[in-house]
């Protein structure tokens, strides 16, 4: 027969397990893809103040779902400008990524890194962790940032 002790230890595992969301318990890594980050359509919008069309997006909820989330994402680097240590992952290598004409604005990813990483080469394949974040309002940054970026081992 159990004591009433016993019992009440078992109070702190049971309000855990009933009140908390699975995975918020430790800082688990959630798997972002490319098929994920598809789900947005854009429409082109004007924008009088800089006399240009914008691709606004408007996400779906697969993509709405990793908002301010923790994920890990693979992805081809793009270094954009080493003296501004402006990097971007793309779904596709240089030759047919966005900035080529050859790919969506939803294949790419504002890479927002932790400072002291090394230089990335132009098509490293990687995989990379960070706070993933969405961007309707800059149009100087991506529809997607990966903010404290790192590579994920």
């Amino acid at each position: 027969m159990k004591t009433v002790f016993q019992h009440l230890l078992l109070v702190p595992v049971l309000f855990v397990a009933l009140f908390t969301q699975p995975g918020k318990l430790s800082a688990q890594v959630a798997e972002l893809t490319w098929n994920t980050l598809a789900d947005v359509s854009f429409k082109d919008v004007y924008l009088e103040e800089y006399d240009l069309y914008y691709y606004y997006p408007t996400f779906g909820p697969k993509v709405l779902d990793m908002e301010g989330r923790m994920v890990k994402i693979s992805g081809y680097v793009i270094p954009v400008d080493y003296d501004d240590d402006y990097y971007v992952l793309s779904a596709f290598p240089f030759a047919a990524c966005f900035f080529c004409g050859g790919a969506g604005p939803e294949s790419v990813v504002d890479l927002q890194l932790k400072a002291g990483h090394r230089r990335f080469k132009t098509d490293e394949r990687l995989t990379f962790k960070g706070v993933f974040r969405t961007n309707t309002t800059d149009i100087y940054q991506l529809n997607y940032i990966l903010e404290d970026a790192e590579v994920f081992r």
